[in-house]
C-alpha cells in the first residue's frame, strides 16, 4: 500500500539500538521525521544520517523527533551511532515489517540482479499522527533542507 500525504501514520512497536521499546504512539503531540534507509555504514546512508545529525539542533527547535529505521541489528546500529556521533535513535526492523507497513520494502535491481530491499524514503509526521510529507527522492547530503522546505 502506498502511503501519501494526509494518511494516518501506521503505528508500530520495535526496539532501538539499546533494546528500549519504541512505539510511534509515544510521540503523539510531537512531530516525527521517520526515515527509512537501506543499511548502516554505507555511503548514501552515512551522508543522510550525518546531514540529519549536523542539523539536529535546528530540527529539534522546530519540534521534530528524528527516528531512523533499517533492517540492521542493534550491534550494527550501535557502531553506526558511535562512529558518526548520531544524536537520534535508530530502530530495528530485522524482519522488515515496519518497512512493509510503510510500503518501502520494494523490489530493487542492481547490476541486473533483482532483490528485495528498503527504498530510501522519509515520512514527516505531524503532532496528530498524520503524514504531512513523503519524501521519496531523498537527497542524502541536503536532506534537512528537503524536510524543512
Amino acid at each position: 500500500m502506498e502511503l501519501k500525504k494526509g494518511d494516518k501514520a501506521p503505528l508500530f512497536t520495535t526496539q532501538d539500538q539499546n533494546g528500549h521499546e519504541i512505539k510511534l504512539s509515544q510521540f503523539k503531540g510531537k512531530k516525527v521525521i521517520l526515515y527509512f534507509y537501506p543499511k548502516d555504514n554505507t555511503p548514501g546512508c552515512t551522508a543522510q544520517a550525518c546531514n540529519l545529525r549536523d542539523n539536529y539542533t535546528e530540527l529539534q527547535k522546530k519540534g521534530y523527533q528524528v527516528l531512523g529505521v533499517s533492517k540492521d541489528n542493534a550491534a550494527s546500529h550501535t557502531k553506526f551511532i558511535e562512529k558518526y556521533d548520531l544524536p537520534f535513535p535508530l530502530l530495528m526492523d530485522e524482519n522488515h515489517s515496519i518497512n512493509e507497513l510503510y510500503g518501502v520494502w520494494k523490489e530493487k535491481n542492481m547490476f541486473g540482479k533483482k532483490y528485495m530491499g528498503t527504498q530510501r524514503t522519509t515520512f514527516v509526521i505531524d503532532a496528530e499522527g498524520n503524514i504531512e510529507e513523503v519524501i521519496k527522492k531523498v537527497k542524502t547530503k541536503e536532506h534537512t533542507e528537503q524536510i524543512l522546505k
